[in-house]
């Protein structure tokens, strides 16, 4: 049963980065003060689940090839949250 709710949840977490394509029609969302935290807010929730999922696999040894999916694209959904949050951060302080 446990496996399952870890699955759920991970295979829920797949979508979540794709929810910013919608948010961002709205014209506010494009101005400047809100597009950066928006942007950054994203990239934590992309790292967070990357972590997550990670974090699913090696303790709670949830194992199933579902879930090995699930990581590869939480894993690079972290991995492009990084570099943009990285870029980020130089383009507003340098």
């Amino acid at each position: 049963m446990k496996n399952k709710i870890h699955t759920a949840i991970c295979t829920i977490l797949l979508f979540v980065p794709w929810t910013i394509f919608p948010l961002r029609t709205n014209r506010w969302a494009l101005e400047s003060p809100a597009a950066e935290i928006i942007i950054a807010c994203y990239c934590i929730l992309m790292i967070g689940c990357g972590i997550l999922t990670g974090f699913l696999y090696y303790k709670a040894k949830a194992k199933t090839n579902w879930i090995r999916l699930c990581l590869l694209v939480n894993g690079l959904y972290a991995a492009a949250g990084v570099v943009l949050l990285g870029m980020l951060f130089q383009t507003q302080f340098m």
